[in-house]
């Protein structure tokens, strides 16, 4: 009798669950292959799908013609840079700005900046933000949104320009030939992998000491034992950063001019920099539609070190970020710039366009959402960096298309390495946009030094640039 009691309440259970609402239902599922009706058409799209990549179907053949290149304001063009399989198009877009502006003032001398030694810095003093962090969050539950942010990605190699301007202004830099890159720069993945698993190790202990009561003095004392270790595991994958090297600068020709002189990474950066400092020179302005215009917003812990500075913009309308770009342009300045560059890039040409593919066209449905609603749901956002170099500007002063120096090697894109993307793409796409302080008019620049809206860093706009 126990026996039948119990299949009987077994299958009202079952039956419970089945029903339950939201689930897909018996009745749903017939519906939904009831609007299956698979044409001779659809059939040849099923094979073609099948065998064939997504964008090679949905490439728009009215928008597969040559385009015009010509640009009617340009900067001088420089070397291409390649990041190779590592997330660091932020520190190649900001070193490739600070060359420009080198290249610019000097008119005659050139140099080339290392990546592999400003990424050591990096990666150590994000090692250190995560560690201070555990620290600072560590009377709270392991499973505090707070605590978790430091656990779930406690180490990348992702980024902004505000990295490269604290980075630099406290380590200053080398020239390539210094420190030139390493297996492990130019492949990130696995290093990172192994010092993530270390980092979060020691935040359990470092938050084991917390809960104990452990005097501040014995937490720091730990996390430098900690960061020890993390430095030797940089040191053998990236390298020893210099403290001194001899060096002469190169003209154009890529001829030394003059007798070697010895540097510190400091004097050197002061050097190429004219004694300036990059902090308080630059404003970061974006455009994010869903949040007010004219308003400074500052992403708490969106930062490269512990005692730096938090990312910090001005938002704008893209009219106002297109004047700000073209008045730099004009004068000859490159600058950092970032996109959500995988939509509606042509690869094989270098080529972003809103009009490049039609996916809809190809699966019988429209992708109509907004720049706002596509930020709202993660659909959209910046995930790469690179150098805005030129614009071409119609009769009326009006932007038509614009071109960046991309940090994928020279063998990719437009004119050996470069991408050239129209306005209506640079419209719907961009989002950042670093401007030296003397091309900022009045009206901005009094925005960005009201008080800042603090802002999570779990918004979906604000992932690093890669």
């Amino acid at each position: 009798m126990r026996r039948i009691v119990l299949i009987a309440s077994l299958g009202l259970s079952l039956t419970m669950m089945a029903q339950k609402e939201g689930g897909i239902s018996q009745k749903m599922l017939k519906e939904i292959q009831k609007e299956q009706k698979m044409t001779a058409s659809d059939r040849a799209l099923v094979n073609a799908i099948a065998a064939n990549a997504i964008d090679e179907l949905a490439v728009s053949h009215a928008n597969a013609g040559a385009f015009d290149t010509h640009f009617s304001i340009e900067t001088k063009r420089q070397s291409i840079t390649d990041q190779k399989s590592s997330g660091r198009c932020w520190m190649f877009s900001g070193m490739n700005v600070l060359r420009g502006d080198y290249t610019l003032r000097t008119d005659s001398l050139q140099t080339s900046f290392s990546q592999a030694y400003l990424f050591f810095w990096d990666q150590l003093e994000k090692a250190n933000l995560m560690l201070q962090g555990v620290i600072d969050t560590g009377s709270k539950p392991i499973d505090d949104e707070r605590v978790q942010f430091f656990f779930r990605s406690p180490i990348g190699d992702g980024g902004t320009f505000c990295g490269v301007a604290d980075l630099a202004d406290k380590y200053g830099m080398v020239p390539s030939e210094v420190m030139p890159e390493s297996f492990a720069s130019d492949n990130t993945s696995k290093a990172r992998q192994l010092i993530s698993s270390k980092l979060r190790e020691y935040g359990l202990q470092l938050r084991e000491m917390v809960q104990k009561g452990k005097k501040q003095s014995s937490l720091e004392k730990a996390k430098s034992r900690m960061l020890s270790q993390i430095y030797h595991m940089l040191q053998y994958t990236i390298g020893n950063p210099p403290e001194k090297f001899w060096y002469a600068f190169k003209n154009s020709k890529g001829e030394a001019i003059g007798e070697p002189k010895e540097y510190t990474p400091l004097s050197f950066y002061s050097e190429v920099m004219g004694g300036k400092k990059l902090n308080g020179s630059f404003i970061m302005v974006m455009n994010d539609p869903r949040r007010d215009y004219y308003k400074t917003y500052e992403v708490e812990y969106d930062r490269h070190s512990y005692d730096g500075h938090n990312w910090k913009y001005v938002n704008l309308p893209m009219d106002d970020i297109e004047q700000l770009a073209i008045s730099t342009l004009k004068a000859g300045h490159k600058l950092y710039s970032s996109y959500d560059v995988g939509k509606m890039l042509d690869r094989k040409r270098g080529y972003a366009d809103t009009e490049n593919f039609d996916y809809g066209a190809l699966f019988g449905t429209t992708f109509p959402m907004t720049k706002a609603e596509r930020i709202s749901t993660f659909d959209s956002g910046s995930t790469h960096a690179m150098t805005l170099t030129a614009v071409d500007l119609d009769k009326n002063g009006k932007a038509v298309k614009w071109k960046v120096e991309n940090s994928w090697g020279a063998d990719w894109g437009q004119q050996q390495g470069c991408l050239i993307m129209t306005d209506r793409w640079f419209r719907e796409y961009m989002f950042r946009l670093v401007v030296p302080n003397e091309f900022v008019s009045p009206k901005v620049m009094e925005a960005y030094q009201l008080p800042p809206v603090m802002v999570m860093p779990e918004d979906p706009l604000f992932l690093p640039d890669e």
